[in-house]
């Protein structure tokens, strides 16, 4: 895996030949599957030699499941240790509400005998992860040829909604990340007060993240089911019990012409190209967005572009910047797991 040149990432370390032949411990950490890596770094990239996924609640620490990964693989004297996780990192330590873990960098490189050990916001490590990927991976909405020097946004609905951005320093792009998708929803129309309403008396304060995630997609569907009498059809019910939310919702839509589950993907891509829209305006993202995620993974196929784009540029005053930033949906997966391995392996000299 080589950096791609449309993301040239601010990592000192890719010049020091230290940091060639590093074996690396790369963890993504879901509320699902975390996911870990061993990876050898090498000519300014990396190598994934093996990569294994675990049921995360089947665990009581990831210090078990560390322990199974070196145990099941073998692995020993490993150099360095990343990790991913899915919530604010303060100095080296995180306490993620959807795991129910308190995480401690500290903790595990000194526990498991690593050099050294990173822990970053698993955006923040998509970001990076991102410079890793391959051109067919960047599927155009709306873009001028490639992405051009500025700040870019990252928007990525999953069993969260993460948001995250570049700082472009007038030579290199630095990721950070946010916690922007914990900021709080805001009403346009009656039926979306309505919406709001119903929201609010489930969770009080109503955040973008009670929308614009795999819980938001099942909260749009039970509202047009619940509150505005869309009518379900009990087979589906019987599938939304018993399956995956997000592909049955798609599934529906799509091969069955299912009404009330066409509705909640709509009303979902206009509040997903909204956020996009508040996300660029505030990060001043000139140089693209970029919209990943599991959801718009599973539903690409649904995405009208030409709809997404018209509803993303709408503006008081700012649509002629909207208008001409590029906008790219992500199609690789594991992103995370890459980027905290690069990060570790070469942002320091």
């Amino acid at each position: 895996m080589i950096l791609n040149p449309k993301f040239p990432l601010y990592l000192p370390g890719v010049e020091n030949s230290n940091n060639d032949h590093v074996t690396i411990i790369g963890a993504s950490l879901r509320e699902d599957i975390t996911i870990l890596g061993y990876f050898v770094s090498g000519n300014g990239g990396l190598e994934i030699k093996i990569q294994n996924e675990y049921s995360t609640k089947d665990y009581t620490s990831f210090s078990e499941i560390l322990k199974k990964f070196m145990q099941d693989n073998q692995l020993q004297n490993v150099q360095r240790l990343a990790m991913a996780v899915p919530g604010p990192v303060i100095n080296g330590k995180s306490s993620p509400a959807r795991l129910g873990w308190d995480l401690d960098i500290e903790e595990y490189t000194q526990g498991f005998g690593f050099e050294k050990g990173d822990m970053l916001n698993d955006l923040e490590a998509s970001a990076y992860g991102m410079a890793l990927l391959e051109d067919s991976d960047l599927d155009p909405i709306y873009t001028s040829g490639h992405l051009e020097k500025g700040n870019v946004a990252i928007l990525a609905p999953g069993n969260g909604l993460g948001e995250a951005g570049y700082f472009f320093d007038g030579k290199f792009l630095r990721p950070f990340a946010t916690e922007g998708g914990h900021s709080e929803f805001s009403p346009r129309t009656n039926v979306e007060v309505e919406f709001y309403q119903f929201l609010n008396n489930i969770y009080g304060i109503v955040s973008w993240e009670n929308v614009l995630s795999k819980t938001g997609l099942f909260n749009i569907y039970r509202f047009l089911r619940d509150v505005k009498r869309h009518p379900e059809p009990e087979w589906l019910a019987e599938r939304l019990a018993g399956g995956n939310f997000v592909e049955e919702i798609y599934k529906a839509a799509v091969e069955e012409d299912v009404l009330i589950c066409k509705i909640a993907l709509d009303t979902f891509l206009e509040f997903l190209a909204r956020e996009a829209n508040n996300l660029v305006l505030k990060l001043k993202a000139t140089g693209g967005l970029l919209i990943s995620g599991d959801i718009p993974q599973a539903i690409r196929e649904y995405i009208d572009k030409g709809k997404f784009y018209d509803k993303f540029k709408i503006s008081d005053k700012m649509e002629g910047m909207l208008k001409s930033t590029p906008l790219y949906l992500i199609k690789q997966n594991h992103t995370a797991l890459k980027g905290s391995a690069l990060y570790t392996a070469y942002y320091q000299n």
